[in-house]
């Protein structure tokens, strides 16, 4: 890298805080002219996603700024909410009492643990082989078998996505990247960031031009217009901001292409999910945004081929 660590990082968050300042005034200057004192529910839901913009990459840089634990203990965190949604809306039983106390107070810590002590065999296989067999196990235990399979297939998907997959992120900061000592949480911004991006692209170019709808039963505000403008828009984000990775500008934008696409369909496959529970938002914890989980669906699509891409083709 050409910049230092430090350098990379004002240059990056000073980028975003400029960026969310100009939406913070254009925001105030519509309410301004459209709705004085009073309610207007598009503008209104745009400001209120500012600001939950604002806190959530104010927590980010914080994390950032205490250091590999204050990283693993945010997205920890994260999990433990997204976990917390994803089994409040899923149907549950007494049976699966125990099963999930070994979810949240057990597997959850334990896969942020190995992740801080470096231990990549056992953090990479402790829930899909572990917790996947000791999970309905535990079910079975509770000598309840009403809809027994299905039970303890939700446990088990909410573990992988929320815990497991979400695991990938501050994962980066243990990869041993050749002449990138010490840049991996440049890595992490890399991939929330271009990944958020898509999010917020795919959403503009939806309102824009978006004519044909990918599947309404599943996701009514998800166009192929939307998907193409988002993708490609935030394809160029990654490209750009090469130089902060230790990726050559058509390799930053292959991968941001990849993850994007990942990030889409992770947001697609939860809200199939969300439909099925007959809910809009897993939550509503953020404000202008639903649940946390409405805000990482993406991420947890996307972290684990961006750690593995990363760790097969760049890790000495």
């Amino acid at each position: 890298m050409s910049m230092s660590l430090q350098e990379s990082l004002v240059a990056v968050f000073g980028g975003i805080f400029a960026v969310l300042a100009v939406a913070s005034c254009i925001g105030a200057l519509l309410k301004w002219r459209l709705a004085p004192g009073a309610s207007h529910a598009t503008v209104d839901n745009l400001n209120s996603r500012i600001r939950a913009w604002w806190v959530m990459i104010l927590l980010i840089a914080g994390a950032i700024w205490i250091g590999k634990g204050g990283i693993i203990a945010l997205f920890a965190f994260i999990s433990f909410q997204c976990l917390r949604e994803f089994v409040s809306l899923t149907h549950t039983r007494r049976g699966d009492h125990q099963a999930l106390q070994w979810s949240f107070f057990f597997f959850l810590p334990l896969q942020y643990y190995l992740i801080a002590i470096d231990w990549y065999g056992l953090f990479s296989i402790l829930i899909p082989v572990y917790a996947f067999l000791l999970l309905p196990i535990c079910a079975a235990l509770g000598s309840d078998t009403t809809r027994f399979l299905e039970r303890a297939a939700k446990v088990q998907w909410g573990l992988m996505i929320c815990v497991y997959c979400l695991s990938h992120v501050p994962a980066l900061l243990s990869l041993e990247i050749i002449d990138f000592a010490g840049g991996n949480v440049l890595l992490i911004v890399f991939l929330v960031l271009t990944v958020q991006s898509s999010d917020v692209f795919q959403y503009v170019w939806g309102k824009l031009l978006g004519k044909r709808k990918i599947s309404a039963a599943i996701s009514p505000s998800k166009t192929l217009e939307g998907l193409i403008g988002g993708v490609l828009t935030s394809t160029a984000v990654g490209a750009a901001l090469w130089w902060m990775t230790p990726f050559l500008p058509w390799q930053a934008a292959l991968i941001a292409l990849t993850i994007n696409v990942m990030g889409f369909f992770g947001g697609f496959v939860l809200s199939a999910i969300k439909r099925d529970r007959g809910v809009k938002d897993w939550g509503a914890l953020i404000e202008g945004h639903g649940g946390m989980l409405d805000r990482v669906d993406s991420i947890s699509f996307s972290a684990p081929i961006f750690f593995h891409i990363v760790r097969y083709w760049w890790v000495a």
